[in-house]
């Protein structure tokens, strides 16, 4: 009986639970921008200086830091090769 009154506060408890967003981090930008309001928080990476995201981050509740990705040497996914055949 107790496993039972456990489960089902367990199953209520994971149930109730907020889903997690993912935070991106572009890394083709140095700069990010992290701004809070009611809802939460975000984290912007497109910016390519400090005196840029400065500027949009005045008179808000965010603040700029370096992109912890940038130049990590991601590779670029595969387009492929698109020839044009000519006859």
């Amino acid at each position: 009986m107790r496993i039972l009154a456990l489960a089902i506060l367990l199953i209520g408890a994971v149930s109730a639970a907020a889903p997690a967003h993912a935070q991106t981090y572009d890394p083709n930008y140095p700069i990010c921008l992290q701004s809070c309001a009611l809802g939460g928080c975000k984290i912007e990476c497109d910016y390519t200086s400090l005196a840029q995201c400065n500027a949009s981050a005045s008179g808000r509740a965010a603040q700029c830091y370096t992109n912890p990705f940038f130049g990590l040497g991601y590779p670029e996914p595969h387009r492929g090769s698109y020839r044009r055949q000519h006859r």
